[in-house]
Protein backbone atom coordinates (compact mmCIF):
# COMPACT_ATOMS: atom_id res chain seq x y z
CA UNK A 1 0.00 0.00 0.00
CA UNK A 2 2.60 2.45 0.60
CA UNK A 3 4.34 1.49 -2.46
CA UNK A 4 1.74 2.25 -4.23
CA UNK A 5 1.02 5.58 -2.63
CA UNK A 6 4.51 6.56 -2.93
CA UNK A 7 4.83 5.35 -6.85
CA UNK A 8 1.46 7.55 -7.37
CA UNK A 9 2.70 10.88 -5.81
CA UNK A 10 5.90 9.78 -7.58
CA UNK A 11 3.96 10.04 -10.98
CA UNK A 12 2.04 12.76 -10.49
CA UNK A 13 5.10 14.81 -9.50
CA UNK A 14 6.81 13.47 -12.53
CA UNK A 15 3.96 14.54 -14.85
CA UNK A 16 3.56 18.06 -13.38
CA UNK A 17 7.25 18.50 -13.55
CA UNK A 18 7.02 17.33 -17.70
CA UNK A 19 4.15 19.87 -17.90
CA UNK A 20 6.35 22.71 -16.18
CA UNK A 21 8.90 21.87 -18.80
CA UNK A 22 6.83 21.60 -22.14
CA UNK A 23 5.38 25.06 -21.00
CA UNK A 24 9.12 26.50 -20.53
CA UNK A 25 9.89 25.20 -23.94
CA UNK A 26 9.05 27.96 -26.28
CA UNK A 27 9.72 27.24 -29.82
CA UNK A 28 9.45 30.95 -31.20
CA UNK A 29 12.64 32.41 -32.81
CA UNK A 30 14.65 34.33 -30.08
CA UNK A 31 14.04 38.05 -30.78
CA UNK A 32 16.83 40.89 -31.55
CA UNK A 33 16.43 44.09 -33.25
CA UNK A 34 17.35 43.85 -36.56
CA UNK A 35 21.00 45.66 -37.57
CA UNK A 36 20.41 48.63 -39.66
CA UNK A 37 23.03 51.27 -40.57
CA UNK A 38 23.48 54.12 -38.67
CA UNK A 39 25.99 56.92 -40.23
CA UNK A 40 28.65 58.45 -37.15
CA UNK A 41 27.33 62.30 -38.15
CA UNK A 42 24.36 63.64 -39.81
CA UNK A 43 25.49 66.04 -43.21
CA UNK A 44 24.06 68.93 -42.57
CA UNK A 45 25.04 69.05 -38.40
CA UNK A 46 28.18 70.00 -36.73
CA UNK A 47 30.59 67.61 -36.84
CA UNK A 48 31.12 65.31 -33.91
CA UNK A 49 33.66 62.35 -32.49
CA UNK A 50 30.91 60.94 -30.34
CA UNK A 51 29.25 57.84 -30.99
CA UNK A 52 26.89 55.30 -29.18
CA UNK A 53 24.56 52.54 -29.08
CA UNK A 54 20.82 53.34 -29.69
CA UNK A 55 19.09 52.25 -26.59
CA UNK A 56 14.96 52.97 -26.58
CA UNK A 57 13.98 56.38 -24.87
CA UNK A 58 10.65 57.32 -27.33
CA UNK A 59 8.49 57.02 -23.80
CA UNK A 60 10.76 59.70 -22.42
CA UNK A 61 8.73 62.86 -21.31
CA UNK A 62 9.68 65.57 -24.02
CA UNK A 63 7.68 68.72 -21.96
CA UNK A 64 5.90 71.58 -24.35
CA UNK A 65 8.40 71.79 -26.67
CA UNK A 66 6.60 74.83 -28.97
CA UNK A 67 6.64 77.01 -25.90
CA UNK A 68 10.30 77.38 -27.18
CA UNK A 69 8.79 80.20 -29.52
CA UNK A 70 7.19 82.13 -26.59
CA UNK A 71 4.04 82.42 -28.24
CA UNK A 72 1.32 82.76 -25.91
CA UNK A 73 -1.78 82.53 -28.32
CA UNK A 74 0.27 79.43 -29.95
CA UNK A 75 0.22 77.75 -26.37
CA UNK A 76 -3.04 78.18 -26.21
CA UNK A 77 -3.99 76.27 -29.37
CA UNK A 78 -1.76 73.54 -28.43
CA UNK A 79 -3.36 72.91 -25.18
CA UNK A 80 -6.74 73.17 -27.22
CA UNK A 81 -5.98 70.66 -29.67
CA UNK A 82 -4.31 67.99 -27.18
CA UNK A 83 -7.86 68.70 -25.38
CA UNK A 84 -10.27 68.07 -28.03
CA UNK A 85 -8.76 66.81 -31.24
CA UNK A 86 -10.64 64.00 -32.77
CA UNK A 87 -7.68 62.08 -34.33
CA UNK A 88 -5.62 62.51 -31.13
CA UNK A 89 -9.13 60.47 -29.39
CA UNK A 90 -9.05 57.75 -32.17
CA UNK A 91 -5.58 56.98 -31.01
CA UNK A 92 -5.95 57.09 -27.30
CA UNK A 93 -9.42 54.76 -27.75
CA UNK A 94 -6.54 52.23 -29.97
CA UNK A 95 -4.40 52.25 -27.30
CA UNK A 96 -7.15 51.23 -24.53
CA UNK A 97 -8.23 48.52 -27.19
CA UNK A 98 -4.58 47.34 -27.27
CA UNK A 99 -4.64 46.76 -23.73
CA UNK A 100 -7.66 45.38 -23.03
CA UNK A 101 -6.76 42.65 -25.47
CA UNK A 102 -3.50 42.86 -23.86
CA UNK A 103 -5.48 41.87 -20.72
CA UNK A 104 -7.91 39.04 -22.15
CA UNK A 105 -4.35 37.34 -23.81
CA UNK A 106 -3.03 37.66 -20.35
CA UNK A 107 -6.53 36.04 -18.94
CA UNK A 108 -5.68 33.25 -21.10
CA UNK A 109 -3.35 31.88 -18.29
CA UNK A 110 -5.64 31.22 -15.63
CA UNK A 111 -8.10 28.84 -15.59
CA UNK A 112 -11.86 29.80 -16.45
CA UNK A 113 -15.08 29.44 -14.16
CA UNK A 114 -18.25 29.15 -14.33
CA UNK A 115 -21.60 28.37 -13.03
CA UNK A 116 -24.62 27.31 -13.85
CA UNK A 117 -28.32 25.90 -12.94
CA UNK A 118 -31.27 24.27 -15.28
CA UNK A 119 -32.66 21.46 -15.76
CA UNK A 120 -31.92 18.69 -19.41
CA UNK A 121 -34.20 16.33 -20.63
CA UNK A 122 -32.74 13.44 -21.61
CA UNK A 123 -33.42 9.51 -22.64
CA UNK A 124 -30.46 7.05 -22.75
CA UNK A 125 -29.52 4.30 -25.14
CA UNK A 126 -29.94 0.90 -23.82
CA UNK A 127 -26.62 -0.14 -24.82
CA UNK A 128 -25.42 3.13 -22.71
CA UNK A 129 -27.42 1.23 -19.59
CA UNK A 130 -25.90 -2.19 -21.21
CA UNK A 131 -29.65 -3.50 -21.47
CA UNK A 132 -30.54 -5.03 -24.68
CA UNK A 133 -31.93 -3.49 -27.88
CA UNK A 134 -35.46 -3.86 -26.80
CA UNK A 135 -35.34 -3.03 -23.19
CA UNK A 136 -36.95 0.43 -22.61
CA UNK A 137 -35.43 3.20 -21.04
CA UNK A 138 -37.67 5.96 -19.72
CA UNK A 139 -36.98 10.07 -20.53
CA UNK A 140 -36.35 11.85 -17.36
CA UNK A 141 -35.38 15.42 -16.69
CA UNK A 142 -32.42 16.19 -14.73
CA UNK A 143 -31.91 19.09 -12.43
CA UNK A 144 -27.74 20.54 -12.45
CA UNK A 145 -26.52 22.88 -10.51
CA UNK A 146 -22.76 22.68 -10.83
CA UNK A 147 -19.79 24.51 -11.04
CA UNK A 148 -17.26 23.74 -14.15
CA UNK A 149 -13.43 24.89 -14.90
CA UNK A 150 -10.98 24.79 -18.47
CA UNK A 151 -7.77 24.96 -18.18
CA UNK A 152 -5.27 25.38 -21.25
CA UNK A 153 -1.35 24.18 -20.52
CA UNK A 154 1.12 26.13 -21.63
CA UNK A 155 2.60 23.60 -24.06
CA UNK A 156 5.37 24.76 -26.20
CA UNK A 157 4.61 28.50 -25.65
CA UNK A 158 1.24 28.39 -27.18
CA UNK A 159 -0.28 30.73 -24.32
CA UNK A 160 2.68 32.90 -24.08
CA UNK A 161 3.61 34.07 -27.30
CA UNK A 162 -0.01 35.01 -27.68
CA UNK A 163 0.47 36.94 -24.62
CA UNK A 164 3.97 37.88 -26.35
CA UNK A 165 2.27 39.11 -29.28
CA UNK A 166 -0.37 40.94 -27.22
CA UNK A 167 1.93 42.97 -25.01
CA UNK A 168 3.68 44.08 -28.22
CA UNK A 169 0.95 45.24 -30.42
CA UNK A 170 0.16 47.23 -27.17
CA UNK A 171 3.48 48.73 -26.90
CA UNK A 172 3.04 49.32 -30.50
CA UNK A 173 -0.03 51.20 -30.22
CA UNK A 174 1.06 53.47 -27.71
CA UNK A 175 4.17 54.58 -29.64
CA UNK A 176 1.87 55.14 -32.09
CA UNK A 177 0.07 57.48 -29.97
CA UNK A 178 2.98 59.41 -29.74
CA UNK A 179 3.50 60.26 -33.10
CA UNK A 180 0.14 60.89 -33.45
CA UNK A 181 0.44 63.52 -30.68
CA UNK A 182 3.93 64.72 -32.33
CA UNK A 183 2.35 64.90 -35.36
CA UNK A 184 -1.02 67.11 -34.46
CA UNK A 185 1.31 69.52 -32.40
CA UNK A 186 3.52 69.69 -35.22
CA UNK A 187 0.45 70.36 -37.72
CA UNK A 188 -1.16 73.06 -35.00
CA UNK A 189 2.40 75.11 -34.93
CA UNK A 190 3.24 74.99 -39.04
CA UNK A 191 -0.52 75.85 -39.38
CA UNK A 192 -0.48 78.75 -36.85
CA UNK A 193 2.63 80.42 -38.48
CA UNK A 194 1.23 79.95 -41.80
CA UNK A 195 -1.55 81.41 -40.80
CA UNK A 196 0.15 84.58 -39.37
CA UNK A 197 2.33 84.53 -42.45
CA UNK A 198 -0.42 85.45 -44.42
CA UNK A 199 -1.26 87.97 -41.96
CA UNK A 200 1.95 89.43 -42.90
CA UNK A 201 1.48 89.52 -46.29
CA UNK A 202 -2.12 91.29 -45.98
CA UNK A 203 -0.45 94.12 -43.87
CA UNK A 204 2.38 94.60 -46.86
CA UNK A 205 -0.89 94.78 -49.28
CA UNK A 206 -2.55 96.77 -46.87
CA UNK A 207 -0.01 99.40 -46.98
CA UNK A 208 0.59 98.92 -50.74
CA UNK A 209 -3.08 99.90 -51.48
CA UNK A 210 -3.14 102.92 -48.74
CA UNK A 211 0.24 104.32 -51.38
CA UNK A 212 -0.90 103.45 -54.50
CA UNK A 213 -4.36 105.45 -53.34
CA UNK A 214 -2.31 108.26 -52.13
CA UNK A 215 -0.34 107.43 -55.67
CA UNK A 216 -3.76 107.51 -57.75
CA UNK A 217 -4.89 111.33 -56.31
CA UNK A 218 -1.25 112.30 -57.11
CA UNK A 219 -2.06 111.50 -60.98
CA UNK A 220 -5.18 112.69 -61.17
CA UNK A 221 -4.38 116.17 -59.89
CA UNK A 222 -1.39 115.65 -62.31
CA UNK A 223 -3.69 114.89 -64.96
CA UNK A 224 -6.57 117.45 -64.60
CA UNK A 225 -3.49 120.21 -64.43
CA UNK A 226 -2.78 118.77 -67.78
CA UNK A 227 0.95 117.67 -66.92
CA UNK A 228 0.51 113.85 -67.26
CA UNK A 229 -0.99 111.94 -70.12
CA UNK A 230 -3.85 110.04 -69.27
CA UNK A 231 -2.17 107.05 -70.12
CA UNK A 232 -0.27 107.78 -66.34
CA UNK A 233 -3.97 107.67 -64.88
CA UNK A 234 -5.13 104.34 -66.39
CA UNK A 235 -1.77 102.87 -65.39
CA UNK A 236 -2.13 104.18 -61.51
CA UNK A 237 -5.68 102.68 -61.09
CA UNK A 238 -4.61 99.45 -62.51
CA UNK A 239 -2.38 99.17 -60.21
CA UNK A 240 -4.63 100.16 -57.39
CA UNK A 241 -7.26 97.46 -57.98
CA UNK A 242 -4.83 94.97 -58.89
CA UNK A 243 -3.25 95.46 -55.17
CA UNK A 244 -6.78 95.20 -54.29
CA UNK A 245 -7.12 91.80 -55.93
CA UNK A 246 -4.64 90.28 -55.19
CA UNK A 247 -5.22 91.01 -51.15
CA UNK A 248 -8.56 89.51 -51.14
CA UNK A 249 -6.48 86.64 -52.89
CA UNK A 250 -4.26 86.45 -49.96
CA UNK A 251 -7.22 86.75 -47.11
CA UNK A 252 -9.42 83.85 -49.08
CA UNK A 253 -5.81 81.79 -47.64
CA UNK A 254 -6.23 83.06 -44.84
CA UNK A 255 -9.53 81.84 -44.11
CA UNK A 256 -8.77 78.71 -45.69
CA UNK A 257 -5.87 78.15 -43.38
CA UNK A 258 -7.69 79.18 -40.20
CA UNK A 259 -10.49 76.46 -40.96
CA UNK A 260 -7.89 73.99 -41.24
CA UNK A 261 -6.62 75.25 -37.50
CA UNK A 262 -10.12 75.08 -36.38
CA UNK A 263 -10.60 71.50 -37.34
CA UNK A 264 -6.99 70.69 -35.87
CA UNK A 265 -8.28 71.88 -32.39
CA UNK A 266 -11.63 70.33 -32.82
CA UNK A 267 -13.93 73.25 -33.68
CA UNK A 268 -16.30 73.92 -36.20
CA UNK A 269 -14.91 76.55 -38.67
CA UNK A 270 -17.93 78.96 -37.73
CA UNK A 271 -17.29 78.92 -34.03
CA UNK A 272 -13.24 79.60 -34.57
CA UNK A 273 -11.79 82.67 -35.54
CA UNK A 274 -7.99 84.58 -34.99
CA UNK A 275 -7.24 88.13 -34.77
CA UNK A 276 -4.42 89.12 -37.41
CA UNK A 277 -1.15 89.14 -35.91
CA UNK A 278 2.50 89.89 -37.90
CA UNK A 279 4.76 86.81 -37.59
CA UNK A 280 8.13 87.49 -36.06
CA UNK A 281 11.34 85.57 -37.48
CA UNK A 282 12.57 82.86 -35.91
CA UNK A 283 15.90 80.38 -35.91
CA UNK A 284 16.46 77.35 -33.95
CA UNK A 285 19.99 76.69 -33.03
CA UNK A 286 20.63 73.01 -33.66
CA UNK A 287 21.88 70.69 -30.80
CA UNK A 288 24.70 68.45 -31.56
CA UNK A 289 22.30 65.29 -32.43
CA UNK A 290 24.05 61.92 -33.31
CA UNK A 291 22.10 59.61 -35.38
CA UNK A 292 21.96 56.51 -32.89
CA UNK A 293 19.82 59.07 -30.75
CA UNK A 294 17.18 59.86 -33.11
CA UNK A 295 16.49 56.36 -33.08
CA UNK A 296 15.86 56.58 -29.49
CA UNK A 297 13.52 59.15 -29.70
CA UNK A 298 11.40 59.07 -32.72
CA UNK A 299 7.74 56.74 -31.46
CA UNK A 300 6.83 56.35 -35.41
CA UNK A 301 10.40 54.49 -35.17
CA UNK A 302 9.84 52.75 -32.13
CA UNK A 303 6.14 51.56 -32.93
CA UNK A 304 7.91 49.70 -36.18
CA UNK A 305 10.24 48.11 -34.08
CA UNK A 306 7.50 46.59 -31.74
CA UNK A 307 5.60 45.42 -34.63
CA UNK A 308 8.53 43.53 -35.43
CA UNK A 309 8.17 41.88 -31.80
CA UNK A 310 4.29 41.14 -32.03
CA UNK A 311 5.71 39.38 -35.60
CA UNK A 312 8.48 36.99 -33.99
CA UNK A 313 5.90 36.33 -31.07
CA UNK A 314 3.43 34.89 -33.73
CA UNK A 315 5.75 32.60 -35.63
CA UNK A 316 6.35 31.29 -32.59
CA UNK A 317 2.72 30.94 -32.15
CA UNK A 318 1.93 29.79 -35.42
CA UNK A 319 5.20 26.93 -34.42
CA UNK A 320 3.46 25.56 -31.44
CA UNK A 321 0.13 24.44 -33.48
CA UNK A 322 2.56 21.37 -34.84
CA UNK A 323 2.99 20.27 -31.20
CA UNK A 324 0.48 18.52 -28.75
CA UNK A 325 -2.39 20.77 -27.23
CA UNK A 326 -3.47 19.65 -23.74
CA UNK A 327 -7.10 21.38 -22.26
CA UNK A 328 -8.15 20.28 -19.05
CA UNK A 329 -11.83 20.34 -17.88
CA UNK A 330 -14.04 19.46 -15.01
CA UNK A 331 -17.35 20.17 -13.94
CA UNK A 332 -18.70 19.85 -10.24
CA UNK A 333 -22.03 19.93 -8.16
CA UNK A 334 -25.30 18.51 -7.91
CA UNK A 335 -27.79 16.52 -10.51
CA UNK A 336 -31.18 15.11 -9.47
CA UNK A 337 -34.26 13.94 -11.03
CA UNK A 338 -36.49 16.55 -9.16
CA UNK A 339 -35.94 20.46 -8.09
CA UNK A 340 -37.07 19.24 -4.43
CA UNK A 341 -34.00 17.16 -3.59
CA UNK A 342 -31.36 18.81 -6.31
CA UNK A 343 -29.30 20.11 -3.40
CA UNK A 344 -29.39 16.47 -1.38
CA UNK A 345 -26.08 15.20 0.01
CA UNK A 346 -26.60 12.05 -2.18
CA UNK A 347 -27.17 14.08 -5.64
CA UNK A 348 -23.69 15.51 -5.51
CA UNK A 349 -21.60 14.87 -8.80
CA UNK A 350 -18.46 15.47 -10.94
CA UNK A 351 -16.56 15.46 -14.04
CA UNK A 352 -12.77 15.73 -13.91
CA UNK A 353 -10.80 15.31 -17.89
CA UNK A 354 -12.33 16.14 -21.10
CA UNK A 355 -16.14 16.73 -21.58
CA UNK A 356 -15.56 15.54 -24.87
CA UNK A 357 -13.08 14.59 -26.83
CA UNK A 358 -9.86 14.00 -25.34
CA UNK A 359 -7.47 16.11 -23.48
CA UNK A 360 -4.33 15.36 -25.02
CA UNK A 361 -4.54 16.12 -28.97
CA UNK A 362 -1.87 15.82 -31.33
CA UNK A 363 -2.37 17.32 -35.09
CA UNK A 364 -1.91 15.11 -37.80
CA UNK A 365 -3.03 16.28 -41.01
CA UNK A 366 -4.75 19.63 -42.25
CA UNK A 367 -3.79 19.63 -45.85
CA UNK A 368 -0.84 21.67 -45.12
CA UNK A 369 -3.33 24.81 -43.32
CA UNK A 370 -0.50 25.41 -40.06
CA UNK A 371 2.73 25.53 -42.52
CA UNK A 372 0.59 28.27 -44.47
CA UNK A 373 0.29 29.77 -41.25
CA UNK A 374 3.71 29.69 -40.35
CA UNK A 375 4.84 30.64 -43.77
CA UNK A 376 2.78 33.65 -43.56
CA UNK A 377 4.03 34.46 -39.91
CA UNK A 378 7.12 34.32 -41.40
CA UNK A 379 6.64 36.50 -44.23
CA UNK A 380 4.83 39.44 -41.86
CA UNK A 381 8.12 39.32 -39.81
CA UNK A 382 10.09 40.12 -43.11
CA UNK A 383 7.51 42.76 -44.35
CA UNK A 384 8.02 44.26 -40.87
CA UNK A 385 11.70 44.41 -40.91
CA UNK A 386 11.61 46.50 -44.22
CA UNK A 387 9.11 48.16 -43.12
CA UNK A 388 11.08 49.40 -40.13
CA UNK A 389 14.58 49.91 -42.01
CA UNK A 390 12.70 51.53 -44.27
CA UNK A 391 11.70 53.90 -41.34
CA UNK A 392 14.86 54.77 -40.24
CA UNK A 393 15.97 55.75 -43.53
CA UNK A 394 13.10 58.03 -43.55
CA UNK A 395 13.80 59.72 -40.42
CA UNK A 396 17.32 60.19 -41.53
CA UNK A 397 16.21 61.89 -44.54
CA UNK A 398 13.93 63.78 -42.60
CA UNK A 399 16.54 65.32 -40.23
CA UNK A 400 18.70 66.06 -43.18
CA UNK A 401 16.08 67.71 -45.33
CA UNK A 402 15.11 69.86 -42.36
CA UNK A 403 18.63 70.93 -40.95
CA UNK A 404 19.83 71.63 -44.79
CA UNK A 405 16.07 73.85 -45.23
CA UNK A 406 17.61 75.90 -42.24
CA UNK A 407 21.00 76.68 -43.35
CA UNK A 408 20.00 77.81 -46.56
CA UNK A 409 16.87 79.55 -45.50
CA UNK A 410 19.15 81.69 -43.03
CA UNK A 411 21.74 82.33 -46.52
CA UNK A 412 18.17 83.15 -48.97
CA UNK A 413 16.91 85.37 -46.05
CA UNK A 414 20.13 87.35 -45.57
CA UNK A 415 20.01 87.71 -48.76
CA UNK A 416 16.41 88.90 -49.98
CA UNK A 417 16.45 91.60 -46.98
CA UNK A 418 19.14 92.99 -48.88
CA UNK A 419 17.42 93.03 -51.86
CA UNK A 420 14.06 94.48 -50.07
CA UNK A 421 16.27 97.57 -48.79
CA UNK A 422 17.58 97.90 -52.77
CA UNK A 423 14.28 97.80 -53.91
CA UNK A 424 12.68 100.26 -51.31
CA UNK A 425 15.98 102.42 -52.42
CA UNK A 426 15.13 102.21 -56.27
CA UNK A 427 11.25 102.99 -55.14
CA UNK A 428 12.70 105.92 -53.74
CA UNK A 429 14.76 107.55 -56.00
CA UNK A 430 12.28 106.77 -58.85
CA UNK A 431 9.54 108.68 -57.32
CA UNK A 432 11.91 111.61 -56.76
CA UNK A 433 12.82 111.69 -60.50
CA UNK A 434 9.26 111.39 -61.43
CA UNK A 435 8.42 114.06 -59.59
CA UNK A 436 11.08 115.99 -61.52
CA UNK A 437 9.72 114.72 -65.17
CA UNK A 438 12.90 112.75 -65.60
CA UNK A 439 11.54 109.42 -66.07
CA UNK A 440 7.48 108.26 -66.77
CA UNK A 441 5.00 106.72 -64.23
CA UNK A 442 5.93 103.37 -65.86
CA UNK A 443 9.20 103.30 -64.35
CA UNK A 444 7.54 104.33 -60.24
CA UNK A 445 5.05 101.26 -60.64
CA UNK A 446 7.81 98.69 -61.58
CA UNK A 447 9.60 100.48 -58.70
CA UNK A 448 6.65 99.93 -56.60
CA UNK A 449 6.13 96.32 -58.03
CA UNK A 450 9.38 95.47 -56.76
CA UNK A 451 9.00 96.60 -53.45
CA UNK A 452 6.03 94.32 -52.94
CA UNK A 453 7.55 91.43 -54.79
CA UNK A 454 11.05 91.32 -52.38
CA UNK A 455 8.79 92.24 -49.52
CA UNK A 456 6.11 89.68 -50.16
CA UNK A 457 9.21 87.08 -50.56
CA UNK A 458 10.86 87.77 -47.58
CA UNK A 459 7.57 87.25 -46.08
CA UNK A 460 6.86 84.03 -46.93
CA UNK A 461 10.57 83.26 -46.41
CA UNK A 462 9.79 83.87 -43.10
CA UNK A 463 7.19 81.45 -42.79
CA UNK A 464 8.87 78.92 -44.44
CA UNK A 465 11.75 79.52 -42.00
CA UNK A 466 9.22 78.89 -39.39
CA UNK A 467 8.04 75.69 -40.38
CA UNK A 468 11.16 74.20 -40.84
CA UNK A 469 11.62 74.36 -37.74
CA UNK A 470 8.78 72.92 -36.92
CA UNK A 471 9.85 70.03 -38.97
CA UNK A 472 12.97 69.69 -37.36
CA UNK A 473 11.63 69.68 -33.99
CA UNK A 474 9.51 66.92 -35.25
CA UNK A 475 11.69 64.91 -37.39
CA UNK A 476 13.82 64.56 -33.99
CA UNK A 477 10.95 62.57 -31.79
CA UNK A 478 10.00 66.26 -29.90
CA UNK A 479 11.91 69.09 -28.51
CA UNK A 480 14.87 69.10 -27.63
CA UNK A 481 16.78 70.85 -24.34
CA UNK A 482 20.17 71.14 -22.98
CA UNK A 483 21.63 72.69 -19.79
CA UNK A 484 18.10 73.81 -19.53
CA UNK A 485 18.37 76.23 -22.30
CA UNK A 486 15.98 76.53 -25.36
CA UNK A 487 17.17 75.52 -28.80
CA UNK A 488 14.20 77.64 -30.40
CA UNK A 489 15.38 81.60 -29.67
CA UNK A 490 13.83 84.72 -31.37
CA UNK A 491 15.93 86.08 -34.47
CA UNK A 492 17.41 90.14 -33.41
Amino acid sequence: MIDRLIHGHATRWAAGALLLLLGACSVAPSYERPHVHTPERFKEAAVTDRWKTAEPADDRQRGEWWTLFNDPVLNDLERQAAEANQNLKAAAARVLQARAESSAARASRFPTLDAGFGPTRERLSPASQFQSDSAHVPTQTLWRAQATASYEADLFGRVSESVNAAVADQAQQEALFHSVQLALQADVARNYFELREYDNQLRLYQRTVALREDTLKLVEARFKEGDISELDDARARHELFAARADSSGVARLRAASEHSLAVLLGQAPAEFGLAPSPLEPVRMQVPDVMPSELLERRPDIAAAERAMAAANARIGLAKSAFFPRLVINGAGGFEAGSLGNLFDWSTRAFVLGPLTGTALTLPLFDGGRRQADLDTARAQYEEDVARYREQVLIAFREVEDSLSDLRLLGEQTRDQSTAVSASQRTERLSKKQYEEGQISYLDVIDAQRQVLQTELQLSRLTGVQAAATVNLVRALGGGWERGGESQVVRAR
